[in-house]
């Protein structure tokens, strides 16, 4: 049996903007709200999540930059600064920021 390829357009790659804003919430939870014991801890709590999403920003990124379109209010936090920087972009980001 065939098997299938995993989707690559743009709805998958709005899958992807909201998984990283999760992410991107869950950081700023832990830095804001969450105590440790000490700040080691803090510092290993904080390198699982960044692991975890650094997978997805970068599929997301060669995503954008191979031309899937996206809309700009789908993007996540961390992404609307990179693309406020680069505002003669039109409608994707480019793998050179990666």
């Amino acid at each position: 049996m065939k098997r299938l390829s995993p989707r690559r357009d743009k709805y998958f790659l709005r899958d992807l903007h909201q998984e990283i804003d999760l992410y991107d919430r869950k950081l700023a939870y832990l830095n804001q709200f969450v105590d440790f014991a000490s700040p080691g801890d803090r510092e290993e709590a904080e390198n699982k999540l960044l692991s975890k999403r650094a997978p997805l920003e970068k599929a997301a990124l060669e995503l954008a930059a191979s031309g899937v379109e996206f809309e700009e209010k789908d993007l996540p936090r961390s992404f609307r600064a990179m693309y406020l920087e680069q505002n003669d972009l039109p409608k994707s980001l480019t793998a050179e920021r990666a």
